[in-house]
């Protein structure tokens, strides 16, 4: 049998925790109750809750400042809690300001019972999620010789997971996507993952050496076989021996070259230039590329017997804008990495307005773009606490908005404008009524009343 899951649940009325803490308990959770502000620290600093439900006007001044206080210290202490807050001093105000402080849902009281246990479930379930990703993370920067693959989007947790899959096999594997997502990282955290893992990870760029160079450094050679060679050289399938070979860009190889990859990967066998006999060699191959290879296939520029041998496993990196989501997180990670170049030595925060300006960005360098936009903006920052939108290179008004004329919009347009359509269809059926709403579209409160806020719903 499992162990229940701990509550903490924080209400100065005591008829209120009798009736909900009973419930609770009935639905199998472990409910620890405290009546107070200083009993609710206590509790809360004694053991790992991963819920707690909070009422906003708790003694010993009954004021919802001084709770909102208390939600904000808590937070700061354990972010991984939920809150649910649960208060009769519920306006769309104290609503909006919990949420904005990190409160995962808010309750009006009197509180129906059912909304209660789902909202909880739901809490739980995401609690469990956000702990799951932690581990797959942590997993991954270890992997990567502590270089932290920060993201918990769809996208991302669908890229890290499939890589934590195939690391154990000896499967080539083809990572796709833009430049700048971060393709060569995952590539190392594949390989220190691996098997292979005490052998060379050895890693060369197609793209940056003519096809003669290309030959060399791959295959190596021997001494007088080309105007230069004053020495053998063994070349970068010898030296990854035992190990990984990542070949980047892999699509700008010119298709003479991709026909002597080809016979190296599926012999083993690699044959130095100017050299008479071949030599042996066992490596695992993972590939790169920013290309659209399916497309140079019908086009002849890429072989297809070696587009197979390749793809073993094909791993996506999405793109910086399809992972809205990331982006804070991303955005402390790279801001943390700058704290050195602040003058007292921490790091910057962002501020609300500069936060929506990163949304607001398309993005097209990824995470170099944004990389490079923490460190400029610390610099900019100088003594302030937070970084603004004039620290920013942009104006964060550069992603498009949903067109209405037929035909003009991107998919991402029509899919945000189908998203608008439905919460409005679900708000107008169930009468306004946010809870009902968030439960009928698959939400939590707090993702709602961001969504609500985003399309101006408000």
């Amino acid at each position: 049998m499992s162990t229940p899951h701990p509550l903490l649940l924080v209400d100065d009325d005591a008829a209120f925790r009798k009736i909900y803490g009973g419930l609770l308990r009935e639905a199998g959770f472990e409910v620890v109750e405290a009546a107070d502000r200083p009993s609710a620290r206590a509790a809360f600093n004694a053991r790992d809750f991963p819920l707690v439900l909070l009422d906003l006007m708790l003694p010993p001044d009954g004021s919802v400042s001084a709770g909102l206080e208390s939600l904000a210290t808590l937070l700061g202490a354990k972010p991984g809690t939920k809150f649910i807050v649960v208060s009769g001093a519920g306006d769309t105000r104290h609503t909006l300001e919990a949420v904005r402080l990190g409160a995962y849902d808010f309750l009006t009281k009197p509180v129906d019972p059912d909304v209660l246990l789902v909202v909880v479930q739901r809490a739980l379930a995401r609690v469990t999620l956000e702990r799951q990703v932690e581990t797959l993370r942590t997993s991954l920067t270890r992997a990567a010789g502590g270089v932290s693959m920060v993201g918990q989007s769809a996208p991302f947790l669908a890229a890290t997971t499939m890589a934590e899959r195939v690391a154990a096999s000896d499967l080539p594997v083809l990572i796709t996507g833009e430049n700048g997502t971060g393709k060569e990282l995952l590539a190392r955290a594949v390989h220190l993952k691996s098997r292979r893992h005490a052998g060379p990870f050895v890693p060369i760029n197609c793209g940056a050496l003519p096809e003669s160079l290309l030959e060399s450094a791959l295959f190596g050679h021997v001494k007088g076989s080309f105007t230069g060679a004053t020495k053998d050289h063994r070349g970068l399938f010898a030296e990854a021996d035992g190990g990984t070979l990542f070949l980047d860009e892999l699509g700008d190889m010119t298709p003479s070259l991709q026909v002597k990859v080809l016979r190296a990967l599926e012999t083993g066998d690699i044959l130095p230039v100017g050299a008479d006999l071949p030599v042996q060699v066992d490596v695992r191959l993972i590939s790169a590329t920013h290309r659209d290879l399916g497309r140079m296939l019908q086009e002849g520029a890429f072989r297809e017997d070696l587009y197979w041998r390749v793809k073993g496993v094909e791993v996506r990196l999405p793109p910086l804008r399809e992972r809205a989501a990331d982006l804070p997180l991303l955005a402390k990670h790279f801001l943390n990495q700058c704290a050195h170049l602040c003058p007292d030595g921490r790091a910057r925060l962002l501020s609300d307005a500069a936060a929506e300006s990163l949304l607001a960005h398309a993005w097209p360098g990824n995470l170099r773009e944004l990389r490079h936009e923490m460190q400029r903006a610390t610099v900019l920052a100088g003594e302030r606490r937070e970084i603004q939108p004039e620290d920013l290179s942009f104006t964060g008004t550069e992603r498009p908005r949903p067109s209405t004329t037929p035909g003009a919009a991107t998919l991402a347009q029509k899919v945000e404008a189908l998203e608008r359509r439905e919460i409005e269809d679900a708000l107008r059926r169930l009468n306004g009524n946010r809870t009902h709403t968030a439960e009928a579209l698959g939400l939590s409160r707090q993702g709602l009343l961001k969504k609500l806020e985003r399309f101006g719903l408000t």
